[in-house]
């Protein structure tokens, strides 16, 4: 069995690779990292001429009507870039949760200007997925939401939320609804837009989704996260071994050196195996639905494992000049830092893992 692109996915990738080289070079990210901006207009305008907003749309409103694999292929460019654009929530699980769960009138009210990237949704699931921190929740009933939703992603400049409340219900919610408050969080990924939403009464549309929808878009999300990790690390791999072929003492590259040469051998060692996984995990959800929980738990829980050895030795390879702005190599290590806790941790996806597998009640 051939496991690889196809012709078509490596036309989107090296599409993508292309533009985001032109356009999104590390300049690009510091300033809109600096100014606290949720994106940046420029990279997201030619990313939505390539069609990225509307991946996972069909095409009868207006999207290109591909798949996962797809998506991930996209993800992992934008990791490699660490790409200042939402992308996770606002095309992917946002487009799958109206797309999977809404009726047709919420398709052709929200999908179109989704798929051109007119309309920009962030999803709140966090309480689900990776569990609810302090009183965070949202209760809803009688056609209302009350509560707090943190760590909102794609959030800021967002016209509208996807938001599962306690019971694993999703509501579509406009940005401009009553009784709404959308706060701006800090992390330590500037690249990325992360709020808290505060519900008070606020009026809310329920999706009707089938059975297994939620968990489904905290699936995607999983992957696409875990194809972004992947990217951000082969980046800091790379960073390494070039700064190692450049950076002398006692007269020779430091890439000379035997454990310099063990610490990157290490780190391509244990990326090599996570291109699979992620492939794997998005290939389910078209031709084995019923294995995407347990592929994306892999998936994500491996690769943030192997992100956080990579990010750390990719740092030690570089000495101090490692932890400088200059080189900037943080931003990189941030947005794998990030990935890692997003939509669950390593031991809470493994955990979920366990379960599906019957080896835990």
């Amino acid at each position: 069995m051939d496991f690889g692109l196809s012709e078509e996915q490596e036309l989107i990738r090296d599409s993508f690779q292309g533009t985001l080289s032109r356009i999104c070079e590390l300049d690009v990210v510091r300033q809109t990292a600096e100014a606290g901006a949720p994106l940046d207009e420029n990279v997201w305008g030619e990313l939505c001429q390539l069609g990225m907003a509307g991946l996972l749309i069909d095409e009868d409103y207006g999207g290109a009507g591909l798949g996962l694999l797809e998506a991930a292929v996209v993800a992992e460019e934008l990791g490699r870039r660490v790409a200042p654009v939402p992308f996770v929530a606002s095309a992917v699980m946002a487009p799958l949760a109206i797309g999977l769960g809404g009726d047709e009138d919420q398709r052709r009210d929200w999908l179109p200007g989704m798929a051109d990237g007119s309309l920009r949704v962030g999803v709140a699931v966090s309480e689900i997925a990776a569990g609810a921190r302090e009183d965070a929740g949202v209760t809803a009933g009688n056609g209302v939401l009350s509560g707090r939703a943190l760590f909102v992603l794609d959030a800021a400049g967002a016209q509208g939320y996807v938001v599962a409340d306690n019971s694993g219900g999703m509501h579509l919610v406009k940005a401009d609804a009553g009784g709404l408050e959308q706060i701006g969080l800090k992390t330590i990924d500037r690249t990325r837009a992360i709020s808290e939403l505060s519900f008070e009464n606020t009026p809310a549309e329920p999706l009707r989704q089938g059975e297994g929808v939620l968990q489904t878009i905290i699936d995607a999300g999983r992957v696409m996260l875990a194809a972004d990790s992947l990217g951000a690390g082969e980046v800091m791999l790379q960073q390494a071994v070039d700064y190692a072929a450049d950076r002398k003492q006692f007269g020779r590259p430091i890439a000379s050196f035997q454990a310099v040469k063990h610490m990157c051998a290490e780190m391509a060692s244990e990326l090599q195996p996570c291109r699979a996984l992620v492939w794997h995990g998005a290939y389910t959800m078209q031709h084995e639905p019923a294995e995407l929980s347990l592929a994306a738990a892999f998936a994500k829980s491996h690769v943030d494992e192997v992100g956080r050895f990579v990010a750390r030795t990719a740092t030690e390879v570089h000495g101090g000049m490692g932890f400088t702005d200059l080189m900037g190599l943080h931003y990189w290590f941030k947005r794998l830092g990030v990935n890692r806790a997003y939509l669950g941790s390593p031991e809470r996806v493994r955990a979920e893992a366990a379960r599906l597998q019957g080896f835990t009640d």
